[in-house]
């Protein structure tokens, strides 16, 4: 086969996995989990081969009209280099991963039929847009996930936060993506055609008239679909969906999209300066911002989601200062660990049985019973604090290296500005981000909280899968001097200062944090917790479902727990309620946005119902009292018929008479 008709068939077939698992799961339950599993992992294996034949080396392209639309062409295109490859790697890796321990964290879910398939559709949505040459199949693939994540999100659909975080991403989402759409159309007309290639061709003969614009039209759909300041709010609250979900939106698909698209695009964002700095004060706020939630929440859940969304503004923090070959290094060093940390997390809300779903002021005795799950997520959290020498240092490195290259005046085109605000927010966020899972790692597996039920041994499904993911946490790092031959032949290899510095941050963050967990824990001593009800539970799933439903008013709640020997409290002091409940944003936009478009609905509503329905009951009440006075006159007596027939004929006698005396 060749390349091209390889790349075709990775996202085709978790699409046909995800049409027969819809007709076929319900009829034959014995096939939901093959369907859900073979066309995942087939898809990957192809990857890898399309990996192999790209090698890094010129891209793959080809393309097919497919229909005629005036002076700008849509067409079923591939685009195939460095980029794509390895990403689609990625994807595969991921999605496999969390297809098959799915099948076991939801083995009892009546429905997983559905989830199945939903999941392997995402992964051909975002199969479709690594692959992808043209905008506009870009731009479906970018909906189906958008769609997806919605009833993913929504899974437990019983449960009242459930439902508001499904609606709450695809609203959110969608606000971004109206302008993106608008930018996307303004691009191909600037451009004079939808193809990638086209584009950045026409980008670098000085081809586009309104850069600024564009990129920033863009940005806004990037900001919804990856989660980034101000329109991250909806990921936290994602967290309502299954864990495994959790794992595949965070990871590799959904906000890997937004990274991916500026990094693919890159040349258009660079052509204007204004548009870089933008993006720089963006990645800044939502690094610095989302670490600070993350140290407070108390949901572990939550806890991920806020490192994903500072993740995620690394990213877009080397895209702002013109690097995106240590963007996309660490979009795959990020989608490794985190996929670990959420699989690992769904197995410690089993073992945890907690009501309040994850609470980690609610667990303890963890370590002993799920040792896979804590050396595991161990690996993960030192790869997210960017220990050395896993996998995180040397992603982040690369991207603090970046940074600290453009703020010192040696990067072309890009505003030293730029480089200084990603640098400092990156070196201040180094310093949270190893804070937060010092605690997450602390509050998790040695807590104090109530004993909860032991549910037995994890299925295999579930913890063969975590290992197979330490793996590259723990060493992908190594590949930093091969990656540059796949993206732009920038070196990737950490700089000294950067890696003292960042390094240095972290090591202090983790030794303040547990220096203050001690304190706490001595403190908290002397305060007997009380004792947590636990709910009994089955499978991973069934717990966790269960817990939704049966403590709704709890989920979401990110400070609800009071734990006397949670660190968080003490480092942040009065920034902690406000950091808690993700400084009250959600709070800003109702009041800015919500209440007044329920009010203008309320105002829309009255004149409706007042003034437009008062004129259309007007308007049949006439011919109604009309037809009444009618329908009186017909009284069926034929001398009332004559009599009304000779007074009609006397009065026009009488009229013409005086017309004609007028008249003359």
């Amino acid at each position: 086969m060749t390349t091209t008709t390889l790349a075709t068939l990775v996202p085709l077939l978790p699409f046909l996995g995800a049409a027969a698992g819809l007709l076929l799961g319900r009829r034959s339950p014995g096939l939901v989990r093959p369907l859900a599993v073979l066309p995942t992992l087939t898809a990957l294996v192809l990857a890898v081969l399309v990996a192999a034949r790209q090698g890094g080396g010129r891209a793959v392209d080809a393309a097919t009209e497919l229909t005629p639309t005036g002076s700008v062409p849509i067409e079923l295109a591939l685009h195939i280099d460095g980029f794509a490859a390895l990403v689609a790697v990625l994807v595969g890796v991921v999605a496999s991963c969390v297809q098959i321990y799915s099948t076991g964290y939801l083995r009892e879910d009546p429905r997983y039929p559905s989830y199945a398939a939903l999941v392997s559709l995402f992964t051909s949505a975002m199969l479709l847009v690594v692959y992808s040459g043209d905008l506009m199949v870009l731009l479906v693939g970018w909906e189906i996930m958008g769609i997806c994540s919605y009833f993913l999100v929504g899974h437990y659909w019983e449960t009242p936060e459930a439902r508001a975080a499904s609606l709450k991403a695809f609203l959110v989402t969608k606000l971004g993506d109206v302008p993106f759409l608008i930018g996307l159309f303004a691009l191909a007309v600037d451009a004079g055609s939808f193809r990638i290639t086209a584009i950045l061709a026409a980008v670098g003969d000085g081809g586009l008239d309104h850069p600024t614009l564009i990129a920033l039209l863009l940005l806004a759909g990037v900001a919804g679909k990856s989660a980034q300041f101000p329109l991250h709010t909806w990921l936290p609250d994602a967290m309502a969906g299954p864990t495994p979900v959790s794992a595949l939106i965070h990871a590799a698909t959904m906000v890997a999209a937004g990274v991916y698209f500026v990094a693919r695009l890159l040349p258009v964002f660079a052509a204007s300066g204004a548009a870089l700095v933008v993006l720089a004060v963006m990645a800044a706020v939502t690094m610095a911002g989302s670490a600070l939630a993350a140290l407070a929440q108390d949901d572990i859940k939550r806890v991920l989601a806020y490192s994903t969304i500072g993740q995620l503004g690394y990213m877009t923090g080397a895209l702002a200062v013109g690097d995106r070959g240590a963007a996309v290094f660490h979009l795959l060093s990020h989608g490794a660990f985190k996929a670990l940390l959420f699989l690992a997390a769904g197995v410690v809300i089993h073992a945890a049985g907690t009501n309040s779903l994850a609470a980690m002021s609610r667990m303890r005795g963890l370590r002993d019973r799920i040792p896979d799950a804590y050396w595991t997520m161990t690996v993960a959290l030192l790869a997210l604090a960017a220990i050395p020498p896993f996998s995180g240092f040397f992603s982040k490195e690369a991207v603090l290296g970046a940074a600290e290259h453009t703020a010192t005046g040696h990067a072309e085109s890009v505003p030293t500005a730029a480089g200084w605000i990603v640098l400092v927010a990156g070196l201040l966020t180094a310093l949270l981000t190893a804070a937060y899972a010092t605690r997450l790692w602390l509050l998790a597996f040695h807590g104090r909280g109530a004993e909860a039920p032991d549910h037995g041994k994890q299925p295999v499904a579930m913890t063969a899968v975590l290992w197979v993911l330490a793996v590259p946490s723990l060493a992908f790092g190594l590949t930093v001097g091969v990656l540059p031959d796949w993206f732009d032949g920038h070196s990737l290899t950490p700089t000294l200062t950067t890696s003292v510095l960042g390094t240095g941050l972290a090591l202090a963050g983790g030794l303040v944090t547990y220096g203050a967990w001690r304190h706490t824990t001595a403190l908290a001593a002397r305060v007997p917790m009380g004792a947590v009800a636990v709910s009994p539970g089955g499978d991973g799933g069934q717990v966790e479902s269960q817990a939704i439903a049966s403590h709704a008013p709890a989920y979401g709640n990110v400070a609800s727990a009071h734990d006397p020997a949670d660190p968080g409290r003490l480092l942040l002091g009065p920034l902690h309620r406000h950091a808690a409940g993700g400084f009250r944003l959600d709070a800003v936009y109702t009041a800015l946005f919500v209440r007044p478009v329920q009010a203008a609905a309320r105002l829309v509503r009255f004149l409706d119902r007042e003034v437009v329905e008062t004129y259309v009951r007007g308007a049949g009440t006439a011919p109604r009292w009309l037809g009444a006075a009618v329908r009186r006159a017909q009284t069926g007596n034929v001398q009332t018929y004559l009599s009304a027939l000779l007074a009609g004929t006397v009065v026009l006698a009488v009229a013409a008479v005086l017309v004609a005396t007028a008249g003359a």
